[in-house]
């Protein structure tokens, strides 16, 4: 089962999300960018595999994204695999503009910590 049509809808639509993520009984949120391919979702990390978050989700996969006064929760799978990381890539340039902020997205060393999220 997939994410709802009205969530895929929002993700899509939406530049910036609040990812939580947790260490132990503590939880963050940090500002990342989300898009939608065919109704998977996707996230990278902009620090490659040094982001904190990024470091956090490999160490627990439950996460909740923050949106428009919404919370989806979510499992993170890795997804570095060449398909995943080209359909991220293509969304990317797809949903935000050309310039330094896309251009680090699509850095070779951070395309292998894509993301793929799963609906919880």
């Amino acid at each position: 089962m997939g994410f709802s049509s009205d969530d895929l809808r929002l993700l899509d639509e939406t530049s910036e999300v609040r990812i939580e993520t947790r260490r132990g009984a503590r939880t963050y949120r940090t500002v990342i960018w989300v898009v939608v391919d065919d109704g998977a979702v996707f996230v990278r990390s902009v620090r490659g595999e040094s982001g904190k978050w990024y470091e956090r989700v490999l160490a627990d996969p439950d996460v909740v994204l923050h949106v428009a006064g919404r919370q989806i929760a979510a499992r993170a799978e890795a997804a570095a695999d060449d398909e995943s990381v080209e359909r991220t890539s293509a969304a990317l340039r797809r949903k935000y503009p050309p310039g330094q902020s896309l251009d680090s997205m699509l850095r070779p060393e951070v395309l292998d910590t894509t993301i793929r999220l799963e609906p919880v």
